[in-house]
């Protein structure tokens, strides 16, 4: 289990990436991100005010099964 509490899972197999928080004792699905701008939307929706300052920093966002920043098809 991951101690950020933002997951960017790992690319589907149709593309995207299934974006979850973890607030509340519970996690969330925010949606399934395509791109960087798709993640921007779903985290300024949750009040980070600024996503880029914190999409890189492990402690607040954990990239699962992939490359960070990409949501091609796995």
């Amino acid at each position: 289990m991951s101690s950020a509490p933002i997951v960017v899972h790992r690319p589907s197999s149709s593309g995207g990436r299934r974006v979850t928080v973890h607030s509340g004792g519970r996690d969330e699905i925010l949606g399934t991100a395509y791109s960087d701008h798709d993640l921007v939307v779903f985290l300024e929706g949750v009040g980070v005010a600024e996503p880029e300052a914190i999409w890189d920093d492990p402690q607040w966002v954990e990239w699962r099964g992939g490359q960070a920043h990409e949501f091609h098809a796995a």
